[in-house]
């Protein structure tokens, strides 16, 4: 059977968030790189990146709109975004971040462009609050093509990725790298306590499977006793991505979407879920229902050995030192871990990580989009500078103490992602699909103890997925056409 590319359903991580609000006027601090750090930034930029004198969109102002700011520095203890270092260093650029809140992304997003005040740039993400392909077709935002060349050796690398988000032949995401996503995070003093073996040498020694993964949750799991083997709610798109095949996907062939709920190896991951989830592995509310342990925050349970296996994105467990210590385990002592997702046992023998894409989107009749892309390339600039790249990896060491066994297992995810990517798209759908799909994926884990069978949920949402799958069809087709 020919194997669609491969597109991610992804379930929406949103309890924690939902204290974000917006309007709250915080006030970025100026933190710096050292001088010796700064000069071989500025001295390496020079090779692939416009000169400043003549670089469209140098000394000016990007208003980046998003519920986050991942360019600049709150608190004394974070890294330095080099991306955004060599915008404001190199060419005289600075950012303003426009806060909204989570759940008013979109909406005041649409009330910005109406009134004639849009942001510059958003996030490109093909995970929560994606834009594409629907709000492409709403014009909240553009394509980029007019600034971005993607057959420039800066971004080559990145084309293949680039080309997923096309309509009417134009991108509309720049896409600056892929993003390691869905990782086994472990604490190795639990994991020790128990004897179990290290799920990090278990992958190195191609070992870590399917088989593996459950035999220590089922022997982990103590209702009883607050234990369950797993917590949050990715576990399910993690084993879920491990297949290489995920719900919905993108015909190689022929370019349009299509189903993958007939897949063989889906089947096999969604009845590792279903027993998980049967045999009280999952973390459950006292009244038997899903739901996530204490507040919500990620990794709650962790350091206190109440939960085995955490299943996040990088970005979930890569924070300041106290944050990380005081959720996930002792930082300083080495305490925290994290694996590839295991592999099926009886698939094709490799391991299969979903790529979330980074990058920006230019908002619909920005003011400064020339701005945005020179950000973008200067972000893009650092990850493939052997000598940016080295100067991150050291404040990974040196504020968030990651060891060198971290960052290599960061690197080998990153390979994983790279070379066998797991793209997501199905974040910005038509309601009727999305709401199946996502039923296809939450009902077996939000439904307690007594979850619906894979056959059982086929048959349920199986003929609206491929009714809503033409009907996608004809839309893109129609707007392509327009």
């Amino acid at each position: 059977m020919k194997r669609a590319l491969a597109v991610a359903l992804v379930l929406l991580m949103i309890v924690s968030l939902v204290g974000c609000g917006k309007n709250n006027k915080r006030k970025p601090i100026q933190l710096t790189l050292n001088s010796e750090d700064s000069e071989a930034i500025l001295n390496a930029a020079g090779i692939r990146l416009p000169d400043e004198a003549t670089a469209p969109g140098a000394g000016s102002h990007v208003i980046w709109y998003s519920w986050y700011d991942p360019l600049q520095n709150y608190e004394e203890d974070q890294v330095v975004n080099t991306g955004n270092w060599t915008f404001t260093h190199k060419y005289g650029g600075s950012v303003e971040w426009l806060e909204c809140g989570y759940f008013d992304y979109y909406d005041d997003l649409a009330r910005y462009i109406a009134s004639g005040t849009p942001p510059d740039a958003t996030q490109a993400s093909n995970g929560v609050m994606a834009l594409y392909p629907m709000n492409c077709i709403k014009e909240m935002i553009q394509p980029v093509d007019q600034w971005i060349d993607f057959d420039d050796p800066l971004f080559a690398p990145m084309k293949a990725a680039a080309d997923y988000f096309v309509l009417k032949g134009k991108h509309y995401h720049i896409v600056t790298d892929f993003g390691v996503s869905n990782v086994v995070v472990y604490n190795r003093r639990v994991i020790n306590e128990y004897g179990y073996e290290d799920p990090a040498k278990l992958y190195w020694n191609d070992e870590w499977t399917w088989d593996e993964f459950y035999d220590m949750c089922l022997d982990f799991n103590d209702p009883d006793t607050d234990h369950f083997a797993l917590d949050g709610n990715a576990y399910a798109g993690g084993l879920l991505e491990s297949t290489g095949q995920l719900f919905f996907g993108i015909d190689e062939e022929t370019g349009k979407f299509v189903s993958n709920i007939d897949s063989p190896e889906i089947e096999r991951s969604q009845d590792v879920i279903y027993n998980l989830v049967k045999n009280n592995c999952t973390y459950q509310s006292l009244n038997g229902s899903w739901s996530l342990r204490g507040s919500g925050d990620f990794g709650e349970g962790m350091k206190e050995g109440l939960t085995l296996f955490y299943i996040i994105a990088e970005w979930g467990f890569t924070d300041t030192v106290d944050v990380v210590s005081s959720r996930w385990g002792d930082v300083a002592q080495h305490e925290v871990m994290f694996a590839p997702l295991p592999r099926d046992p009886n698939g094709d023998g490799n391991y299969y990580m979903r790529a979330g894409i980074e990058g920006y989107s230019i908002v619909m009749h920005a003011n400064n989009p020339e701005g945005v892309a020179l950000l973008a390339m200067c972000d893009r600039f650092k990850k493939i500078d052997p000598i940016v790249i080295q100067i991150d990896e050291n404040q990974l060491r040196e504020k968030y103490l990651w060891t060198d066994e971290m960052i290599e297992m960061h690197k080998e995810c990153y390979r994983l992602a790279a070379e066998h990517p797991v793209l997501d798209i199905n974040n910005n759908l038509p309601d009727g699909l999305g709401n199946a799909l996502a039923h296809m994926s939450n009902d077996i884990i939000r439904s307690g103890t007594n979850p619906s069978s894979w056959a059982q949920l086929k048959e349920q949402y199986g003929e609206q997925i491929e009714y809503y799958v033409e009907d996608l069809n004809q839309m893109i087709e129609d707007f392509n056409n327009e």
